[in-house]
């Protein structure tokens, strides 16, 4: 039974933490190494956040590195090194310092969603210089041949105060997205989905539950976030105070019903042997014979014996037997048997008490240091020892 209470128990608690504990927050921040750069909304991880999360265009992915990576609709992919979700800016660079002979092949291709930062547009004028004499300081990385190599120049500057005595112009690129003092990196802008005004008062932005593919709605998630852990763990705790309360119940129960069945076996037993039986006593005479056990005499495997007062010319031995022992049957035994010796030799059952809980004997009184033996008696159990046995004990 109580298996079954406590596996019923468990299934609540799953479905409840199931329905209830469901975070509205799933798509949550994550990242693809210790070092990379945060990913969370309109920005998703390929394969780790939900589809309700996933914003056309904006979609990174982890490679084996660890790096994050944007998949632009160009050959290229570039890793993420940075993104700025309150200015709507992610920084990409190029691991292999090609970045401008990468973006002359692709500059006049759509990025759609994103788009080149201005302020980090410029015009360069390319030369193609002899390698026989470095001529100038900005090298376009990946750009030369053989004998030679190609350099940018702002477009801006005076040609004639140039060193280009052994460089050919090769042409001049109008807002290129090439910064010359981080060639390896990349700046790109996006306007919309706009979550800018989101992360300015410190929220995130998502996708409205019931609006449109594009529709998005800021959110408190840290908020959020408190109430849905609340709700699981109060609901946690809850089941787990009621299963201790089953699981109390349970034993109260259980130690009730065993109890219940002793003490019917008991009264079974001494309705079978009314005849026979010796005087019952209430537990509240036991306490008035021993005037609230005064006088105790000894202490035995089953219980501790008091001296008590019938009458003042009739003493008795009362054995108050142990509540925490057994389960009747030494009682039981013991009255059925003492209650059939009718000798001289033999100690005498006076009487008893079953008063719920609580049982006793009372035994006539064996004055001049007798008592102890009685105590330790081969009548411990209701059972006699050989030696009793050939005394010729009447047992009947």
């Amino acid at each position: 039974m109580l298996k079954i209470i406590t596996s019923s128990l468990c299934l609540i608690f799953l479905a409840f933490s199931t329905v209830h504990g469901e975070p509205q927050d799933t798509c949550k921040k994550l990242k693809c190494g210790d070092k990379g750069p945060t990913v969370h909304f309109p920005f998703s991880l390929k394969g780790r956040h939900p589809d309700h999360c996933v914003f056309p265009g904006f979609v990174l992915s982890c490679n084996e590195k660890h790096e994050t990576i944007l998949e632009l609709p160009i050959p290229f992919k570039f890793p993420v090194k940075s993104i700025d979700y309150k200015a709507q800016a992610i920084q990409l660079y190029d691991p292999e310092s090609c970045l401008l002979v990468k973006l002359l092949k692709v500059f006049n291709k759509s990025i759609t969603p994103f788009h080149f930062s201005k302020n980090h547009m410029t015009d360069l004028t390319l030369f193609n210089c002899s390698l026989a004499e470095r001529q100038l300081d900005e090298q376009v990385p990946c750009f030369r041949g053989p004998g030679y190599q190609v350099y940018s120049v702002l477009s801006s500057y005076i040609i004639e105060v140039l060193p280009l005595l052994s460089c050919t112009k090769m042409y001049n690129l109008s807002s290129v997205p090439y910064y010359s003092n981080y060639p390896d990196n990349l700046y790109l802008e996006w306007s919309e989905p706009n979550c800018g005004h989101c992360e300015a008062k410190g929220q995130m932005c998502r996708l409205k539950n019931n609006g449109t593919k594009s529709e998005i709605e800021c959110v408190d998630f840290s908020k959020a976030g408190t109430k849905r852990k609340w709700v699981p763990t109060g609901a946690s705790l809850g089941l787990f105070v009621v299963l201790l309360l089953v699981v109390a119940a349970y034993r109260v129960y259980s130690s009730d019903r065993k109890e219940k069945a002793n003490q019917l076996k008991i009264e079974r037993f001494l309705d079978d042997y009314r005849a026979l039986k010796p005087s019952r006593y209430s537990y509240a005479d036991i306490k008035r014979i021993t005037n609230d056990f005064k006088d105790k005499l000894g202490e035995g495997a089953y219980g501790t014996v008091y001296k008590g007062t019938l009458s003042s010319e009739l003493f008795v031995a009362v054995k108050v037997l142990n509540s925490s022992k057994g389960d009747g049957e030494e009682f039981i035994n013991e009255v059925g048997t003492m209650g059939h010796i009718h000798h001289v030799n033999v100690i005498r059952l006076v009487g008893f008490c079953a008063d719920g809980f609580r049982r006793a004997l009372v035994y006539e009184f064996l004055p001049n240091g007798s008592l102890q033996d009685f105590i330790s008696s081969p009548v411990l159990n209701g059972k006699f020892s050989q030696k009793a046995i050939s005394q010729g004990f009447d047992l009947g």
